[in-house]
């Protein structure tokens, strides 16, 4: 582990303002930041802490150290950076590395005076172990050495948004490198989401591809972020099943949070993820981008092979062995699995992870399987994903066909880096559970933006219906590798049974109210469940009390509709069984409590726009010191938790150290930044947010209507629980109310509506701790059981007969029958009376009865008789369906209502003169399809329509007191039986009142429930089971459900639900009754409306704002048209009535919902925004505070905030005292509105608005346009321009407004500008529209001293000045030197390759005086030239409504300035700052303009090869110039090298459009992309942006000046456009005074230059001057295309430049020579002489290992010139012999090193097309084998230009000379050379092959390499092999030895190669033993003779006779001779036989 202090720095000379810097720290490209500090000497003492993995420090290690001041105006500007060599840390490890006061670098790398001072520490774990606290570094923990092998720490960031949006990915695959195996073929597989791409198939292990392949998609954000990114390197050449070489995978989401959205040129670790234990399996060079909309793709200067070998950096892996974890998964088991009605499943778990899936064992028939098995999963680590994908589906009879459920697990939330705290925490490895994990599936929930930091919702990803859980634990083990992957569990079941214990929950709702609902012409009820529990079409639980009665929806007045519950306060309560999981509750709830308080706090912060607000600083402290208290209450312990799990002890250490660290930061908080500090601490409290083993499920509340569910709302079941430890482990609204909005399912419900807004008061928890629940302070609980009876009228008695299908006692929608005698009291409760009617009078309410009128109709029916008269029909009287209805004569007005227009005949549609239509009726209804106006003889029916108006009587009681009225009447006791009947026709529309068209009436039956003695529980919660069961029958039941329900026996196989009933069961009903009604009065203030996307909509069309509080709502008055509507209005809404105690509502206030709704010209409304909140409550006026003025935001229905409205709202409480004064407050009354109270209106003061209106452009037709300026009521308008397309300019200049302006920026009013065409006859119109949203950043000080007012550039020049140019000019040529002209060494490329770094390009000593900049971007991007509107800006103008496809309809250009007036009236006025050109004489201007196209990068593919055909087209004004047959075929890359030269004139033709095409032979050319470059914008700007300074001042040469002025007439405009005196400059021309100073030329030259061509002293010194002034450099500019079809999304990119030459200035310089370089041809000419220790794979007859060895060899890219040498049979040696001459040709590009290959891919392609791969050949070496494929031996590769000398020698050649491994040290390392420039070497390479995962040593090779250009091949020819001419040299056939004829011509020699050589030790031992034995046998032979002689000694000697001696000294002679003889005639045979060796030797010895 890495420590790096950073203790403090000092920053010379001081800035002003004082800055904030803040230090970054790169370490292997990984980036740390230390906090802000602010000061010129910041201390920090911060510990910034690098874990090394398995990477120990090297030699070359380093830091590099980078000071920021991120408080600048620019973006983060740079002071200065610093590298520190970590070289004593490798020699002393031990020590810290103290760095005092290191001096810090300039971008110039120069040093500067700036210092820092940090401390640098290398740990080890026992350093770790050790530390303590007198750690000089801080250490504490002792997990900080523990490797972080987990997921990547990216918390789900902000997603982008809820709609679908264009996004692309990119992926670029460069080259391969170490790739494991023999004679490989590799081909790459990239899988992009679904779409496959494969790369060209190479040849060998180092494969060069540089292919880039694109995906587009067009998806929600969340789902994108979700697909995967998988590169699978193949070997072609084998099997497919076994073709895999290795792999990388990771999730989009990882790419697109990554810096830049972009890994770049990063090289990947290749590993099979099957055998993880294999190491590497090679790497791979890829570019990796995610873009989305208006995101920039990161610009690649670097050449794509071998720009950075050097620095070779594997992206998250090293060696993979060590980094692999083992992620095991115990399942256990699962519970409540359901899919649908009657159906048992069959279940099996899936899980998936990183693409790999694992199953379990498929479960038949079972809600219940327990599976006890562990899935095994090896990973690398880090992990490359952001989730663990749980599936569980239903598969019977082993085919999976319905999905049961899902469920994620988010990786960083099971896991963590470290990196979310800021100290030495390190972080643990994956670990869950042992925990339930809930399922959901179904329909899903629609996607709605979510805050920073906040994770996407699991019924987003799974779904919204509770369908089980899985009970599983997760464990990571490092490098312990288990065999296999599944495994019976058995004995690990007994030690998770601590997890398996139930307690009782009980959850109770309180309906306080419903409004903001559309109308529901049915009946609608609500449902509530936890789980199964509560589902009533869940028939396998106990019935349960979860729903509420039914209701109706009636009008609220308005447009909403609300539920009438008033007093009577619907209740639901539901029992169900968890595990107790409090301890881990009680820590969320604590945490969400400190988030929802800083979050509040924030919003204040925010809804503060002014800085100056007094109130301000006083929210800040409160912010602080409620963050400070709140991360100071501990979190609940886990450590002493028995139940805890090792997850639950991780996250608490973790959660603990990030509140610790937040309280140390809010206490050492500063006010500065406040937003931008608090917002990090939130979004790092929100990733500690999301709790994974939250077993409980959602609390689910639907709205259902006709038995359907409609709408629904989730709550989170620990934000509503109880806990007994204090209130704040309590959920944030348990007991308290809450507002839910409700929503409809995905794809259902009306488009961007909620269905309701439901109050509720929720209670969750234990039922042991609901003993004393009240949850609401006023309230009483009651509950009834109630039965409709039932009767229909029959022959006019009403009666049971004509029921039908309805019971005589049946529920209240006459479905199910509840006879009063079948119902039995529940246990735990007793009847409270008898049965007693009492009509539901909420089910009776007039649902017109807010309504002011009412229109009614009915039809006259007719039909013809037999004779033709038209006779009343069957039905005379029908609504317009046909339905039957009564007559109009006998309908009679209700009560409360009066006719105001009798029944009229309707004739305003398409009747005849008496109202009738006609038709032919059809049966069976009846009615005719088609009316018609006109009678015909065949139709056979007629209607007419009679309509009347009925309005609402205004008595004393308004319309909710009518209602009330009407619900509170007691109906006396039903002693009559013809009481209390409610009587309707068809459906649930009854009446008290009898009508003459009733058929049926029921009344209702009810009687009350009291609960007996007390149980200690709340009483509600004893309501389980049917009431129409014997209590007797419910208990024995519950008994035998309860331990089937119990965690301890769900590892028991249950059997399948029991479907005893199909029924719904008799539930009672829950009411909370209140009796005391209290009254309020709202006041709210409304403002303004701003709109804050103004590519929308520009003017918001006649704006109201529609104010709703419950079921009550008004509406402001309607404003005209305008941009930003300002209301200035209070709405006050009298007698609110409320009925909970003001306590809860003070605590929970009802929300107040305000609506921005437009209204077009046809008077049709449409909603544009909404924005909720809390009011502020006074129960005490006397009390009360004048609540601020807030901005809130405007929000769409699905979260996106388009808007913000300023307004707020406070709710007082009406007292006896206060309620005979209306309203309560006084507010201002004025033309009939209340206005905003006088404290609340803004403080005007006079301001000053200058305009500074230069013209109007890319208007189309228009004829005489004029711009009017509105603001606060006051406008201001130019002149008409007359001639609009010869000048678009205004005549005038300066535009000058005196208005009063609001002092305070809440208040401030945009700037509208609009665009009015004059046509003919007085005619005006609005064409344009462009509004200033904020005046803010143009206010200035008037009276500033250094203010230079904008000057109008001077683009012509008077005689004087053009005749001294021209002496100038013609002196430049006559100095130029023709000879040096014509060839140079150097050109325009090599400039470029110098600016983008490239470490191999030509070196060039005057490289430093011909540099240019390259930037990444638009030249108006950079930040540094203000986007090139330093003269004027640029504002778009729309359309009043801006169609989607082309918003904008043209560009207004000017500036503005604002500025106070002083306050003393007698003060002079301030000045003016604009001045005013009377007029503009060169403009229009005519300009010379040139373009150069230098290459496009990453284009977009066209065709369906994946590339593309691309050729320029440029546009400017009409004219038009490309052409497409200069198409460049087959590249996504193209290097164009082209100029254009065209005239315009400015502004005319100002818009430069550059577009790429792709060609296509037969279907119309493709758009690629454009481009657009305003040049008027870089003719009229200060910085020179019309044609780039060049480094230094050229009269000749390739970098000749270009521009058509010299420097120093350059200096001279600048001085004075500047508002300086022109510069003055000596005699000699190398001094100048110059703003006051004086400027030498050996200040900028301290050493005479070397360069050539250099101009005089005088301009090369203003030439230096010009450059440090900031003015635009030359350089190259990368502009991104973009094409309409994917708007926003980058299309690739162009890099070009521009220069302008306005021809007053005179003619320009020579053009620039940008043309494409062209490849070189070279031979290279390879000779192989022999091989050496070449593996031997073959046996001969002498069983002897033998290789016929040859030799292959080829260029890489030229596969299909690949040659062989001939055939060296039966080498036993491994050495051969060849003498072969390879011969290659190549194009050889020498700049970019790369070889050029142009050819057809295939033989019906129309081009070629042209890659570029490096110069490497290849030899292998093979052995030839007759029937089986060759044996390869060996191969070798070489860069051509970069390879290793050889050796001279075999015995020196070894396979390190290919290594080339940094760590060696530099005297050790193997030397490389460019066989370019030494053009010809010899000597020994090594060859290798790789076996059992290595590289070894497998032979060597002799060669010859030479390398010709074309004309030194053409003088000196070679044939190939040893054929003619051979030559250069000469090349001899080998002499290689017969083994064939070797026994014959020598067959002693071979008989010892053949024998000795394989048996010589047996041989030897043989010899041995023979000589042993012999010499034993000798010895006993001879020693009894020899011992019988020593014992006897006989004297007696016989002598020999003298002959007989004589004849035997004769024959012993004899025998020398002929031996003499025989040994000569050997020795002559001998030197005979010798002879042709040493023949066939002598050649062999030459050579």
């Amino acid at each position: 582990m890495l420590r790096v202090v950073v203790e403090s720095a000092k920053i010379n000379p001081p800035l002003t303002p004082p800055p904030r810097p803040c230090v970054s720290v790169y370490f292997r490209d990984v980036k740390k930041k230390t906090s802000q500090v602010e000061g010129n000497n910041p201390t920090w003492n911060e510990t910034l802490v690098w874990h090394l993995w398995n990477r120990p420090l090297r030699n070359d290690s380093f830091l590099q150290v980078i000071l920021q001041d991120l408080g600048s105006v620019k973006k983060e500007r740079f002071i200065g950076l610093a590298t520190i060599m970590l070289k004593p840390l490798v020699k002393k490890p031990r020590e810290v590395l103290f760095v005092k006061d290191l001096a810090l670098l300039n971008h110039s790398k120069m040093p500067t005076d700036c210092t820092i001072t940090l401390h640098v520490a290398c740990m080890t774990s026992q350093d770790v172990e050790k530390t303590g606290d007198n750690d000089l570094l801080g250490t504490t923990t002792q997990e900080a050495a523990r490797q972080k092998l987990v997921v990547p720490s990216y918390a789900v960031h902000k997603e982008l948004s809820s709609k679908p949006q264009h996004f692309q990915v990119q992926v670029k695959v460069f080259e391969a490198r170490q790739l494991m195996g023999n004679n490989l073929k590799p081909v790459v597989k990239v899988v992009i989401g679904s779409q496959q791409f494969y790369t060209r198939t190479k040849m060998g292990s180092n494969p060069f591809f540089n292919e880039i392949f694109f995906q587009n998609f067009h998806e929600v954000p969340a789902k994108f972020f979700d697909d995967t990114i998988l590169i699978q390197v193949m070997n072609s050449s084998v099997m497919r099943y076994n073709s895999e070489i290795g792999r990388f995978q990771t999730d989009i989401g990882f790419i697109y949070h990554s810096p830049g959205h972009t890994l770049l040129r990063k090289w990947l670790g290749l590993c099979q993820p099957n055998e993880p234990s294999s190491g590497v399996r090679g790497y791979l060079k890829v570019t990796i981008c995610a873009l989305g909309v208006g995101d920039q793709a990161l610009v690649d200067q670097k050449l794509p092979y071998g720009a950075d070998d050097s620095t070779i950096q594997i992206f998250k892996s090293t060696v993979v062995p060590i980094n692999v974890a083992y992620l095991q998964f115990f399942i256990y088991c699962a519970e409540d699995l359901h899919l649908k009605k009657h159906h048992l499943v069959s279940p099996m778990l899936e899980v998936e992870l990183i693409g790999e899936k694992l199953k379990t064992q498929v479960k038949t028939q079972t809600e219940n399987p327990i599976w006890n098995q562990i899935l095994t999963f090896q990973v690398q680590m880090p992990c490359l994903s952001s989730y663990i994908k749980f599936r569980v589906l239903d598969c019977p009879r082993g085919s999976c066909w319905g999905e049961i459920g899902t469920v994620s697990l988010s990786l960083n939330q099971i896991s963590s880096t470290g990196a979310e705290t800021e100290g030495m925490y390190s972080g643990f490895l994956p670990c869950f559970g042992p925990s339930f994990l809930t399922l959901h599936g179904g329909k899903k929930a629609p996607f709605r933006i979510q805050e920073e930091g906040a994770s996407i919702p699991s019924s987003v990803k799974d779904g919204l219906a509770y369908r089980g859980r899985v009970f599983l634990e997760l464990i990571t083990h490092i490098n312990s590798y288990q065999q296999t992957t599944m495994k019976d569990l058995s004995k690990e079941v007994t030690s998770v049974e601590k997890h398996q214990n139930r307690q009782k929950y009980g959850l109770c709702v309180i309906f306080l109210s419903c409004t903001m609902m559309p109308n529901f012409n049915d009946l609608i009820q609500f449902e509530v469940s936890i789980g199964h529990y509560g589902n009533k079409m869940d028939l396998n639980y106990k019935p349960l009390v979860s729903t509420t009665q039914y209701s109706p929806v009636i009008y609220d007045g308005n447009i909403y509709h609300y539920v009438p519950w008033y007093n009577t306060k619907p209740v639901v309560a539901v029992t169900s069984y968890w595990e107790d999981v409090s301890f881990r509750m009680n820590c969320l709830n604590l945490l969400h409590f400190t988030r929802d308080r800083l979050k509040a706090n924030l919003d204040t912060l925010k809804s503060m726009r002014n800085p100056r607000d007094p109130a301000l600083l006083p929210q800040w402290k409160k912010l602080l010191r409620e963050l400070e208290e709140d991360c100071k209450c501990p979190l609940p312990c886990m450590t002493d938790q028995p139940k805890a799990t090792n997850l639950d002890k991780k996250r608490w250490q973790l959660r603990s150290l990030l509140l610790k660290e937040l309280a140390q930061k809010a206490k050492e908080a500063q006010p500065r930044d406040m937003v931008a500090t608090v917002e990090g601490w939130l979004y790092r409290l929100n990733a500690m947010l999301p709790e994974p083993q939250v077993s409980l499920p959602d609390v689910m509340i639907w709205l259902t209507a006709k038995e359907q569910r409609v709408a629904y709302a989730q709550v989170p079941a620990h934000s509503i629980l109880f806990s007994p430890t204090g209130a704040l482990h309590c959920g944030k609204f348990c007991g308290k109310a809450q507002t839910l909005l409700l929503q409809y399912p995905e794809g259902e419900g009306q488009k961007d509506t909620l269905p309701a807004h439901l109050r509720v008061c929720m209670w969750l928890g234990n039922v042991k701790d609901s003993a004393d629940l009240q949850l609401l302070r006023e309230g009483k609980v009651v509950v009834y059981a109630e039965t409709y009876e039932n009767q229909a009228k029959y022959k006019d008695q009403w009666g049971q007969q004509g029921l039908y299908h309805c019971p005589n006692f049946s529920d209240v929608l006459g479905h199910k029958a509840l006879p009063k005698d079948d119902f039995k009291e529940p246990r735990g409760w007793h009847w409270q009376g008898k049965w007693t009617v009492e009509p539901q009078r909420r089910l009776l309410l007039d649902t017109d009865i807010n309504k002011s009128q009412v229109l009614e109709e009915v039809y006259e029916n007719q039909q013809r008789d037999i004779t033709g008269t038209w006779v009343p029909a069957d039905t005379p009287n029908t609504d317009l369906n046909g339905q039957p209805v009564e007559a109009r004569e006998k309908a009679k007005c209700p009560q409360g209502w009066r006719v105001e227009k009798n029944w009229t005949v309707e004739l305003n549609h398409a009747v005849d003169n008496e109202g009738w239509e006609y038709g032919v009726g059809i049966q069976p209804s009846g009615l005719p399809q088609v009316w018609n106006s006109v009678e015909k003889t065949y139709y056979s029916c007629r209607r007419r329509r009679w309509a009347r108006v009925r309005c609402r009587n205004h008595g004393q009681l308004n319309p909710e007191q009518e209602t009330l009225s009407f619900l509170q009447l007691h109906h006396p006791g039903p002693t009559q039986e013809e009481e209390g009947w409610e009587y309707g026709t068809v459906g649930y529309k009854f009446d008290l009142n009898p009508q003459p068209q009733s058929r049926i009436r029921r009344r209702r039956w009810h009687r009350g429930l009291a609960p007996n003695k007390d149980k200690g529980i709340a009483p509600i919660f004893l309501l389980e089971g049917s009431l129409g069961m014997d209590p007797k029958q419910q208990a024995e039941k519950e008994e035998n459900r309860a331990p089937s329900r119990g965690l301890s026996k769900t590892f028991r196989l249950s059997q399948g639900p029991s479907l005893e009933s199909t029924q719904p069961p008799n539930l009672p009903f829950i009411y909370c009754i209140f009796d005391k009604p209290y009254y309020y009065q709202l006041f709210c203030y409304i403002y303004q409306a701003r709109n804050l996307m103004a590519n929308q909509i520009q003017t918001f069309q006649e704006p109201f704002i529609r104010l709703v509080f419950l079921n009550h709502s008004q509406c402001t008055q309607t404003l005209r048209s305008s941009a930003a509507p300002t209301w200035a209005q209070t709405l006050i809404f009298q007698h609110l009535l409320l009925y909970e105690s003001p306590q809860d509502t003070s605590k929970s206030p009802p929300l107040v919902v305000l609506e921005l709704w437009q209204r077009d010209s046809q008077g049709q409304e449409s909603l544009w925004g909404r924005s909720t909140w809390s009011p502020v409550v006074w129960l005490d006026v006397q009390q009360r505070i004048l609540p601020p003025m807030r901005w809130h935001p405007l929000a769409k229905e699905l979260g996106e905030k388009e808007g913000e409205i300023l307004a707020s709202c406070e709710l007082i409480l009406e007292t006896e005292s206060l309620r005979r004064k209306l309203p309560i407050l006084s507010v201002p009354w004025k033309n009939g509105v209340y206005t905003l109270p006088k404290s609340m209106q803004p403080t005007l003061r006079k301001m000053a608005v200058e305009i500074l209106v230069w013209g109007l452009r890319n208007m189309q037709q228009v004829r005489s346009p004029q711009l009017l300026v509105e603001c606060w009521e006051e406008i201001l308008q130019t002149e008409p321009i007359r001639d609009f397309q010869t000048n678009p300019n205004f005549a005038q200049s300066v535009l000058f407004l005196t208005l009063f302006l609001p002092t305070e920026e809440a208040y401030a009013l945009p700037l509208v500008l609009k665009v009015v065409d004059n046509q003919d006859f007085g005619q005006q119109t609005v064409v344009g529209q462009a509004n200033i949203d904020s005046l803010q950043p143009y206010f200035c000080d008037p009276w500033a001293l250094d203010y230079v007012p904008p000057q109008l550039p001077r683009l012509s020049v008077n005689k004087h000045e053009l005749l001294d140019h021209l002496i100038e000019k013609f002196r430049f040529k006559s100095n130029k030197d023709k000879d040096e002209y014509d060839e140079h060494e150097v050109d325009w490329w090599s400039k470029l390759f110098w600016a983008t770094g490239d470490a191999k390009s030509l070196k060039y000593e005057d490289r430093d005086y011909h540099t240019l900049q390259v930037y990444e971007c638009e030249l108006e991007a950079v930040p540094a030239f203000q986007g090139l509107q330093d003269f004027c800006q640029t504002f778009k103008l729309y359309q009043e409504q801006p169609k989607s496809d082309s918003p904008v309809v043209g560009e207004f250009k000017g500036l503005f300035r604002v500025y106070p007036f002083p306050e003393n009236p007698g003060a002079p006025p301030p000045p003016r700052q604009f001045l005013a050109w009377p007029n503009k004489e060169d403009f229009p201007q005519q300009c010379l303009v040139r373009v150069y196209v230098v290459r496009a990068i990453n284009l977009q593919p066209q065709d369906y090869n994946g590339l593309c055909d691309p050729y320029v087209i440029l546009k400017l004004g009409q004219t038009k110039l490309g052409d497409r047959d200069t198409y460049q075929p087959n590249t996504l890359d193209p290097i164009f090298g082209i100029m254009f030269e065209l005239s315009c004139t400015i502004p005319l033709e100002k818009d430069l459009e550059i577009e790429l095409y792709d060609f296509d032979l037969l279907s119309p050319d493709d758009k690629i992309g454009t481009t657009v470059i305003d040049l008027e914008n870089r003719l009229l700007s200060g910085f020179g942006a019309r044609c780039g300074l060049s480094q230094s001042y050229c009269q000749s040469g390739p970098f000749t000046w270009r521009d058509q002025v010299p420097p120093s007439f350059l200096l001279e405009r600048h001085a004075k456009r500047k508002g300086l005196p022109p510069p003055v400059f000596n005699s000699a021309g190398d001094s100048v005074f110059y703003n006051g100073k004086t400027f030498k030329l050996q200040h900028f030259e301290p050493k005479p230059p070397t360069a050539r061509y250099l101009g005089p002293k005088k301009e090369r010194l203003a030439l230096h001057l010009l450059r440090s002034q900031g003015l635009v450099p030359e350089h190259v500019e990368s502009r991104t295309l973009y094409s309409n079809s994917q708007p926003g999304i980058d299309q690739g990119k162009v890099q070009m430049w521009v220069d302008i030459f306005p021809k007053k200035l005179g003619p320009p310089g020579p053009p620039v020579d940008i043309g494409p370089r062209q490849p070189k041809r070279y031979e290279l000419r390879c000779i192989i002489w022999k091989t050496a220790h070449v593996d031997l794979k073959d046996v001969n007859l002498s069983n002897e290992k033998m290789s016929d060895i040859y030799i292959k060899g080829w260029l890489f890219g030229l596969e299909k010139d690949m040659q062989k040498t001939d055939v060296h049979y039966q080498s036993l040696t491994g050495e051969g012999s060849f003498n072969w001459r390879f011969i290659f040709t190549l194009d050889y590009l020498a700049a970019e090193q790369m070889c050029v290959l142009s050819k057809k891919d295939f033989i019906w392609s129309l081009d070629p097309t042209v890659m570029k791969f490096p110069a490497r050949l290849i030899i292998q070496v093979w052995d030839n084998d007759l029937f089986p494929t060759d044996d390869f031996l060996g191969v070798l590769e070489l860069d051509l230009s970069d390879m290793p000398y050889p050796a001279k020698h075999a015995e020196l050649c070894s396979i390190r000379m290919m290594d080339a491994d940094p760590t060696w040290p530099r005297f050790l390392q193997h030397k490389h050379f460019s066989l370019f420039k030494k053009r010809t070497v010899t000597g020994w390479w090594p060859c290798q092959v790789l076996e059992d995962g290595r590289w070894r040593l497998s032979g060597k090779v002799k060669m010859t390499l030479e390398i010709l250009s074309e004309k030194e091949a053409l003088i000196r020819p070679a044939g190939r092999g040893q054929s003619e001419p051979n030559q250069y040299p000469t090349l001899h056939p080998p002499l290689r030895t017969n083994t064939l004829m070797s026994w014959f011509q020598s067959p002693v020699k071979t008989f010892c190669h053949v024998f000795w050589k394989r048996y010589r030790f047996k041989i030897l031992i043989i010899l041995t033993i023979s000589i042993v034995g012999l010499m034993l046998f000798s010895f006993i032979y001879s020693a009894p003779s020899y011992l019988a002689m020593s014992w006897i000694k006989p004297e007696l000697r016989l002598n020999m006779p003298i002959n007989m001696v004589r004849n035997t000294i004769d024959s012993l002679n004899t025998g020398k001779a002929s031996s003499s003889t025989l040994t000569a005639q050997r020795s002559n045979l001998d030197s005979a036989s010798g002879h042709p060796l040493q023949l066939l030797q002598r050649p062999t010895d030459h050579l």
